[in-house]
């Protein structure tokens, strides 16, 4: 098997499910990473692998033997950011007794993954717009151009379309940086994914601590899959982790997870299979939070999702929304859905066809 097939399968692998939300976001990967120069923007709450997605299109791509750098922006300060990603030039600062590349000019060629995007300044964002949009920059202290030919993936755990319209992120950037995306789902999300999930990493917490766990009790399984986890794929682990190097038994119980059972079924999909009115509307996938949510943010999301599905066509959406054409645009001018919005939906379709 070739290096390039085994990182393919290794990445691959790694995101462990079969739910049809996360074959679905696998699938999307890798239509993605036929494009060497479609900049993607992956959204997904803290935990739900965001950068392995971002490694899974580069080693999908034709230039997976090409660098792959990351870097965290939102626990960077801004000045060392700027200096991290752009490099210096000699005597550029104080400290700077030679010439440093940044990981923009290392990365050229293959891919730079910009994680937590969305917790960097404006003052950063407006440098990096025209690295997106030109392709090229000036090392700190620098007069010389620097040209460099890489995919730029971002990922973000905050709403960024919430951010732009609160002035804390800049609409272009947005608009720039979001012309492929990606949606990871929560694991609450993915139904049985979480005991698979669980049983692989009890698997591989055996072998690293030299234990031999079975599995997951009867009582432990209900909790892990009622449990909401708001710190996703990695709470899991962690909270299975340390049963396994802690405990003793031979089934991890509900006590040996340590969690917090206040939360347990509060915002979860249940056990029992759902019940459904009519020919398709689930009234168990709407989760109300305890603090409530706002009827307009779910009017949007659903016609954002009938926009998805419709592929951007507008008389077709209004179809499956089961109202006029007249009244969606007049929905869509109430609730700030913009025509790059729509053209959004029309790109990712022609891309992925």
């Amino acid at each position: 098997m070739k290096n390039s097939e085994k990182q393919n399968n290794k990445y691959e692998e790694a995101i462990i499910g079969e739910s049809q939300e996360i074959k679905k976001v696998v699938a999307t990967a890798r239509k993605i990473a036929s494009s060497s120069s479609l900049t993607t923007l992956i959204i997904g709450e803290s935990g739900t692998g965001k950068e392995m997605f971002a490694r899974l299109i580069h080693n999908f791509s034709t230039f997976s033997n090409q660098p792959f750098v990351d870097i965290n922006c939102g626990a960077i300060p801004e000045s060392l950011l700027e200096s991290e990603l752009f490099g210096y030039e000699k005597g550029a600062f104080t400290g700077a007794y030679t010439r440093k590349q940044g990981l923009f000019e290392l990365a050229s060629g293959g891919t730079i993954f910009l994680d937590e995007i969305g917790n960097t300044t404006e003052n950063f964002q407006v440098k990096l717009l025209k690295v997106v949009e030109n392709k090229k920059f000036r090392r700190i202290g620098g007069v010389e151009e620097i040209i460099v030919s890489t995919r730029i993936i971002a990922a973000t755990n905050i709403d960024l379309y919430e951010a732009v319209k609160a002035g804390k992120f800049r609409e272009d950037l947005y608009y720039r940086l979001n012309v492929y995306q990606i949606k990871v789902p929560p694991l609450r999300k993915r139904g049985n994914d979480v005991l698979i999930l669980a049983q692989r990493f009890i698997d591989e917490f055996n072998r690293e601590y030299g234990k031999n766990v079975k599995g997951l009790a009867p009582s432990a399984k209900r909790l892990v899959r009622s449990y909401p986890w708001p710190g996703n794929v990695r709470q899991l682990k962690n909270a299975i982790e340390r049963a396994v190097l802690v405990e003793s038994e031979d089934w991890i119980e509900e006590s040996h997870l340590s969690l917090d059972l206040t939360r347990a079924r509060t915002i979860s999909e249940p056990l029992q299979p759902r019940k459904t009115l009519g020919a398709s509307l689930d009234f168990n996938r709407f989760e109300i939070p305890p603090e409530g949510i706002a009827l307009e943010d779910v009017e949007r999301d659903l016609i954002l999702s009938a926009l998805e599905r419709a592929q951007g066509n507008l008389s077709q959406t209004a179809r499956l929304l089961r109202i006029n054409r007249g009244k969606l645009r007049y929905r869509l001018e109430k609730l700030g859905i913009r025509s790059q919005d729509v053209l959004r939906f029309k790109l990712q379709a022609f891309t992925a066809a």
